[in-house]
C-alpha cells in the first residue's frame, strides 16, 4: 500500500497563491542562482524560510512579488495550516535545486 499525503484545503487561496508564485519565481531557472546568492550574502541558511521572508529576499527577485506587496505580511495573514503547507512547498523547492548549484552554495545548504 502506497503512502498518500492527506490534502488540507487552503483557506486563504489568494494570499497562498501569491506566495507560492513568489517561491516558484525565486526557484525558476533564470532566478535561482540570483536568489541563492542573495540568501548567501544575507548569511541565512536556505531552510530558514521565516528569516528569508523577514529580510525581504523574495521582493528582490523581479516578478516574484507584486509591486506594493510584502511577502512577510502575506505569510503572516495566512492561517497556521496554510503557513505550514507553504513552508512545506518551499522546502520541496529547495531540494529540487540542481546538484551543481547546491554544491556551489553548500554553505547555505549545510545543516550546522
Amino acid at each position: 500500500m502506497a503512502f498518500d499525503q492527506a490534502t488540507i484545503k487552503v483557506e486563504k487561496e489568494k494570499e497562498f497563491g501569491e506566495l507560492k508564485n513568489a517561491v516558484l519565481a525565486a526557484f525558476s531557472a533564470e532566478n535561482v542562482q540570483k536568489f541563492l546568492k542573495r540568501v548567501s550574502s544575507a548569511g541565512i541558511r536556505i531552510r530558514d524560510f521565516e528569516l528569508i521572508l523577514a529580510k525581504g529576499l523574495f521582493e528582490q527577485i523581479e516578478g516574484a512579488v507584486a509591486k506594493g506587496q510584502n511577502a512577510q505580511a502575506l505569510y503572516s495573514s495566512l492561517t497556521v495550516t496554510d503557513q505550514g503547507q507553504l513552508k512545506e512547498f518551499y522546502l520541496f523547492k529547495i531540494e529540487d535545486v540542481a546538484p551543481e548549484l547546491r554544491a556551489k552554495f553548500q554553505k547555505i545548504y549545510q545543516y550546522y
